[in-house]
């Protein structure tokens, strides 16, 4: 079979390679695996650019060990060829990266590359990533026809990373399908039953005699935390939706649920708790972590909520006057702040603890 055959033949095998992938992840990694093994190079790279076309993302790499990636360091900033490739949007083929003005050379500890082809990856009309082949096995330079074979896989990649995109959403659908399910039936099911037994339980309380009226009152009790602890549940399983109300009015009776014994003020900006709709059930959530620490573990006697609007971005904040801790060498809140801190990752927050003699404050700040 001739040289130009079995490149097509590469290219069909590798086309239904990426299209059974639906992990994104590992589709990733295939992408410039093949893409390697098409182009006969030594050396490969994905990197996959950001929203606004900077920075890179991600950089999945080719013919380089963990070792070496880690003596490189940081990922590469998109400078010099790898700028000008993401700049222009189109196949680049260089018989010496050298040679070409635009090169800034290479960082430290990394292995010496020559010759180069670059070629992006559209999806949607958007450039998703550029492919970076380096070291032509065997030649001094990559050929037209491996450039024309690598775009072809380019193209199957965009497919591929499309098709993975989807699976992935509609998985997140389902999920999302199936928690909606499991909060209404917990709302409309557990908690109507456990409210009616409460109120059946309060109407017999007069009609009993003074211990069992007692005993009636710490059963009610209970009922009304195990119905709380549900509403928390549901807030949990309802991100957008906040188990039916908004996240001002969440936040308030959520104070109100922490006020037996200590003072707690919310101050809470509208407009703030409107426009964070999206993510409402991890600031509950993270409000009622930083509550229980003030109550429970501070001692305090008073606690202040705040949300409020920063410019483009939302700060919650809750103050108490308790005892004060050592954030680094915490007992006790360890797993709490920990919460917290997971929390402000995956909003894409940040997280500040203030602490000593006056009190704690712990403050989250989230992007609007």
């Amino acid at each position: 079979m001739d040289p130009a055959a079995r490149r097509r033949d590469a290219l069909i095998e590798a086309g239904l390679a990426l299209a059974s992938e639906l992990s994104l992840e590992a589709l990733l990694q295939k992408i410039i695996d093949v893409a390697c093994e098409v182009a006969d190079a030594r050396y490969g790279a994905l990197g996959v650019l950001g929203p606004e076309g900077r920075p890179i993302e991600q950089f999945i790499t080719h013919g380089i060990t963990e070792v070496e990636y880690r003596a490189i360091g940081a990922l590469p900033e998109g400078r010099g060829i790898l700028g000008a490739l993401i700049d222009e949007a189109r196949p680049l083929r260089l018989h010496r990266i050298q040679d070409d003005p635009r090169s800034v050379g290479f960082p430290p500890n990394h292995p010496p590359m020559t010759s180069f082809l670059g070629v992006p990856v559209k999806v949607g009309g958007r450039v998703f990533g550029n492919l970076y082949l380096t070291e032509k096995r065997g030649a001094d330079e990559f050929t037209s026809e491996d450039r024309e074979a690598v775009e072809t896989l380019a193209a199957q990649a965009a497919v591929a990373v499309e098709n993975a995109r989807l699976h992935h959403e509609v998985r997140r659908l389902a999920v999302l399908e199936d928690r909606e399910r499991i909060a209404t039936e917990l709302h409309d099911g557990a908690i109507q039953s456990l409210f009616a037994l409460g109120m059946s339980l309060q109407a017999a309380e007069g009609t009993a005699d003074p211990a069992v009226r007692e005993r009636l009152a710490s059963a009610v009790t209970t009922i009304d935390a195990v119905i709380r602890d549900l509403r928390n549940y549901i807030f949990g399983l309802r991100p957008g939706g906040v188990a039916d109300v908004h996240l001002e009015r969440a936040l308030r009776d959520l104070a109100g649920e922490f006020s037996d014994g200590v003072e707690i003020a919310a101050d809470v900006d509208p407009d703030a708790a409107s426009r964070l709709a999206g993510v409402a059930g991890d600031l509950l959530q993270a409000a009622r972590e930083a509550l229980s620490n003030a109550v429970r573990h501070a001692g305090a006697e008073r606690v202040d909520l705040v949300l409020r609007r920063e410019d483009d971005r939302a700060c919650l904040e809750v103050r108490d006057d308790g005892a004060g801790f050592d954030p680094i060498a915490v007992t006790g809140r360890g797993q709490g702040l920990s919460n917290l801190r997971g929390r402000a990752d995956r909003l894409g927050g940040s997280l500040e603890i203030e602490s000593g003699r006056e009190g704690t404050t712990v403050r989250l700040t989230v992007p609007l």
